[in-house]
């Protein structure tokens, strides 16, 4: 009994992609099939990094497709293709950027700086090209963060190449002043800083760009809003009453700017002592998990308050690459990648298609 296309599709329309929860015909994934006697032959393109997973989710396919009666050899090949998905209307997107992801808080000292160079690195783990936009201008932390320092070369005096380390492309006025100098600006002067920073910055063919936003709802924010081509938001808080209600008034603010909330990182969850392990929530217990069912957006996962994720952030090499496969790198990773996910399933950018209109008096 010969395999037909058919019988290929029908298998592997019980094979859920355990990222996606959706079978990788359904997902689209399923690219090059090929049929040639009983030998089956098949790519399946992952719209989300997963480099970690390329070798679990081609074990599966293999394994199910092999079920098949008759089957015989089976060859799958597995990788990611990231895209750009759509925008706030009326804003085109960057060049070199496909998706920029704004990381926020409405209230700071929750952590948001750490959430998103962890992300922005586990992003770069699982193979995806990325940077990191530090638009914090009054308080620039990821140039420590990172263990980055120097100058920004520019080669034509107009626009400025990002410094690099760990594979993260990263921009941040850290670079361009004084450690210690204050930066006494009024908003307009902060604004036009940041986009300055965002769009004088020659990134690299990014999949994601990564802003680590200022915390607060104030004129810097929304002019953000309003004027960077933002795909989605990922808000950062701790179950605190306190934080909780300044992160609703974030939300609030990207939902009213027409930008899809990507999802909720409860920090600082719980503290494990250092010496005892014993596990205590301090900040209390829930609020991220209420707080998502109050808005309908996913909870993306929790992390522990812990001296390791301080020590390792201070020091210029956090978590996701001090200890990679760390039981706290691991939340992270898997964190960024329902955000990546999430990224995936929205609507393709399809301004590139469509055509210029030229109007000629003749």
């Amino acid at each position: 009994m010969s395999i037909t296309v058919e019988d290929v599709k029908a298998a592997l329309s019980k094979i859920v992609d355990p990222n996606t929860t959706k079978d990788y015909v359904s997902g689209k994934a399923v690219k090059n099939l090929k049929v040639e006697g009983a030998d089956i032959s098949l790519d399946i393109e992952l719209g989300y990094p997963a480099k970690s997973q390329f070798d679990a989710i081609r074990a599966s396919v293999i394994a199910g497709l092999r079920a098949l009666p008759g089957a015989g050899n089976v060859s799958v090949s597995v990788h990611s293709k990231v895209i750009s998905h759509t925008v706030q209307r009326g804003l085109k997107l960057m060049p070199n950027v496909k998706n920029i992801i704004a990381v926020a808080s409405g209230k700071g000292g929750v952590g948001k700086s750490t959430t998103a160079v962890n992300l922005a690195l586990a992003l770069a783990a699982e193979g995806a090209s990325v940077g990191l936009l530090d638009a914090d201008i009054y308080g620039p932390s990821q140039p420590m963060m990172l263990g980055v320092s120097g100058r920004p070369e520019t080669k034509d005096g107009k626009t400025m190449e990002p410094l690099e380390n760990y594979g993260v492309q990263v921009s941040s006025i850290g670079f361009l002043i004084d450690p210690d100098e204050p930066m006494v600006w009024r908003g307009p002067m902060v604004t036009q800083a940041l986009q300055q920073l965002l769009e004088q910055t020659n990134w690299r063919d990014l999949d994601y760009l990564i802003v680590d936003m200022p915390p607060g709802t104030g004129d810097i924010q929304l002019t953000l809003s309003q004027k960077v081509p933002v795909t989605g938001a990922v808000i950062v808080t701790t179950p605190q009453d306190i934080a909780l209600l300044d992160a609703r008034k974030g939300l609030k603010m990207f939902e009213k700017v027409g930008i899809p909330i990507l999802g909720i990182v409860e920090n600082m969850s719980t503290h494990i002592c250092s010496n005892c392990g014993h596990a205590e929530e301090i900040f209390g217990a829930g609020g991220g998990a209420k707080m998502c069912k109050d808005f309908n957006v996913e909870f993306l996962g929790a992390l522990p308050l812990t001296l390791a994720i301080r020590e390792q952030a201070d020091s210029g090499k956090p978590t996701v690459v001090a200890e990679p496969d760390g039981q706290v790198a691991a939340i992270y990773k898997d964190i960024a990648r329902k955000i990546a996910v999430q990224v995936s399933e929205k609507a393709k950018d399809m301004t590139s298609k469509f055509p210029s209109i030229v109007i000629k008096n003749d």
